[in-house]
């Protein structure tokens, strides 16, 4: 195995299981009102996240929250540094007037994809309160933009990487530096 190749487990199947129970009890501890509850999930793993915690939220108290998509890619300031993929569609399923938006995105390293999703945001509208979750907060933050929500802290290198694999689309489930 080349250096390349080696993972190390961060979070196992397991233990994302209890932090993404932990962040769950976390967004119901701090929202006024569930009913007001928007989770907005960033391509591509912030997108299945938000779904995972959509689910999670419901078995803990039976309501369903809405759940949708924002794609910053047009608000990046960075376009020219980071890699193109195909863009995915922004679905934002009820007006932001009034909601508190949980912006949910599974690691943050400069803070510019954040950034630019707030951006794309208002675009929509004006929310009464943004919020921010990530699995993952690895440092190196470019801008000042903290997340109100973290499931675990990496400081890592700034060629490392983290890697949140679910079972639906990966086959196996956990987190991982490489």
């Amino acid at each position: 195995m080349t250096k390349k190749d080696q993972k190390i487990v961060v979070l196992t199947e397991v233990e994302l299981k209890k932090t993404l129970s932990q962040l769950t009890n976390e967004i119901l501890k701090e929202v006024n009102s569930i009913d007001d509850l928007l989770l907005v999930g960033i391509p591509t793993r912030g997108v299945e996240l938000a779904e995972v915690l959509e689910k999670e939220i419901f078995s803990k108290t039976g309501f369903n929250v809405s759940l949708g998509t924002i794609d910053p890619t047009f608000y990046r300031d960075d376009q020219d540094r980071v890699e193109t993929r195909l863009m995915k569609a922004t679905d934002i399923p009820i007006p932001l007037e009034k909601k508190e938006i949980v912006l949910i995105d599974d690691v943050i390293f400069t803070g510019r994809t954040i950034r630019a999703a707030i951006n794309a945001l208002c675009s929509w509208g004006r929310p009464k309160r943004i919020m921010l979750l990530t699995l993952v907060d690895r440092g190196h933050r470019e801008l000042p933009i903290q997340p109100d929500f973290c499931g675990r802290k990496i400081i890592t290198s700034k060629n490392e990487c983290i890697n949140l694999r679910l079972k639906k689309i990966d086959g196996d489930e956990g987190v991982f530096l490489e």
